[in-house]
């Protein structure tokens, strides 16, 4: 007989979601610390910017934010795509970052003493 039993806990949602609000805020206010309080240490992001591949270390977003400063009309919505006790995707539909372009953002987390951060980021940047 197959238990049914809920798995994962509203809150792990609501902490998956606080997780990628401070990334978008730290967009927001052009903030690389704020956006690495979100990170990893370790994490990695690739996706395509103006055409460009930009991938690799997490440092990449930091250095991009440090040139590109703020971004006071950024738009966003977030879903979490799937979770487990452990793991998470999330989706981040974006409007006008600091350069005014719009993206998707697939978030990668992994819940890490007691706490969620994201392992890696992988974006689609949409043509103007």
């Amino acid at each position: 007989m197959s238990k049914n039993i809920k798995a994962v806990p509203t809150q792990n949602f609501e902490d998956v979601i606080a997780t990628a609000t401070r990334y978008v805020e730290g967009l927001r206010i052009g903030s690389p610390e704020g956006i690495a309080e979100a990170f990893h240490k370790d994490a990695v992001m690739y996706g395509f910017t103006n055409g460009e591949l930009l991938g690799g270390p997490i440092r990449n977003l930091y250095d991009f934010v440090e040139k590109n400063g703020t971004a006071p009309d950024i738009r966003t919505r977030l879903d979490v795509l799937a979770i487990t006790p452990t793991t998470a995707v999330v989706r981040i539909d974006m409007e006008k970052d600091a350069i005014g372009a719009d993206y998707n953002d697939f978030l990668t987390l992994i819940k890490l003493g007691g706490g969620w951060k994201v392992i890696a980021k992988v974006y689609h940047q949409f043509e103007g």
